[in-house]
């Protein structure tokens, strides 16, 4: 049988290229029946990212909207985010009989890729969460002369321009070379959250004045900014670290291992990032405000 690149072609990565047998459209189910056990995994949780992640972003945007009188600065993105995973998140069960039941022409692949669009940006409200923690701990007065101005809006706007603009041609394909722009995209945004974590980590492993071992308050912050740079490698390093090389995989290797697995991994992340925000309460963490307001409860 011929291999077709189902996920990565010139004109995206998630959505399959028409694939024929015997003059027949075939499913990409059907295509991997050789190797399914990766696309099943990814099916797999995708379906637990509906379950899990849909109550866990409605409940994100209710404790949003009901203390947005104590709302922190980095909450505008957070919201947004959840929007953006909420919506993902309905997608599992169109998803299922695209890749199970229906052909590769099937018109349901271009509402697919909207949606699968609509995910692919998403790190980029993550770098600005990530970037706005990082200016509170490391530049604290620039921050907060930064706190109360307009610039996260404008910050909103423009990702959510580009977040559109994304899913819009993603859907429409024939775009050559498009997948370059996800590449490009996921790389700078692991590199900004990536950097912005590791300068927040090292600048609370700090003691304070007169101290040899960290404070407890430091200390819980630690835990928090690591285990939230823990999770970031976890979601965005698969497709970071593979997307870059695809030359050196086969058809085989790509279409039934190689993407299903990177995305597993990426798309899983909507319901990990709710459900650590409401056990943990990230934006109310110590390492979200200034430095010098966690320096003086150290003291």
């Amino acid at each position: 049988m011929e291999i077709i690149n189902f996920y990565s072609s010139d004109l995206d990565i998630h959505k399959p290229s028409n694939i024929t047998v015997g003059g027949g459209d075939i499913t990409v189910f059907e295509g991997c029946k050789h190797m399914p056990e990766v696309l099943i995994f990814y099916l797999t949780l995708q379906f637990i990212n509906m379950f899990l992640g849909i109550p866990a972003n409605l409940m994100v945007l209710w404790l949003l909207h009901k203390n947005k009188g104590d709302s922190s600065s980095s909450d505008i993105f957070i919201l947004h985010l959840a929007i953006l995973d909420t919506f993902f998140c309905l997608i599992p069960p169109l998803e299922l009989a695209s890749i199970v039941f229906l052909s590769t022409t099937s018109t349901t692949w271009y509402v697919l890729r909207f949606f699968y669009g609509l995910k692919d940006p998403s790190p980029l409200f993550l770098s600005c969460i990530c970037l706005d923690r990082y200016m509170a701990v490391l530049h604290p007065i620039t921050f907060t002369e930064l706190k109360d101005r307009s610039h996260r809006t404008v910050c909103v706007v423009v990702v959510w321009l580009v977040t559109l603009a994304y899913a819009s041609a993603k859907c429409m394909g024939n775009i050559p070379n498009f997948e370059k722009i996800f590449i490009a995209m996921m790389l700078a945004a692991f590199a900004i959250m990536l950097f912005c974590n590791v300068a927040i980590l090292h600048a609370l492993r700090q003691s304070g004045p007169g101290r040899d071992e960290m404070h407890p308050v430091k200390k819980r912050a630690f835990k928090m900014v690591f285990i939230i740079l823990a999770l970031i490698v976890f979601n965005y390093f698969p497709p970071v670290a593979l997307f870059p090389f695809q030359e050196y995989f086969t058809l085989d290797e790509l279409n039934c291992y190689v993407y299903p697995l990177a995305f597993a991994f990426l798309d899983i992340s909507s319901c990990i990032q709710p459900v650590l925000y409401l056990s943990r309460g990230i934006p109310r963490v110590p390492c979200c405000r200034s430095k010098e307001v966690i320096d003086q409860k150290s003291e």
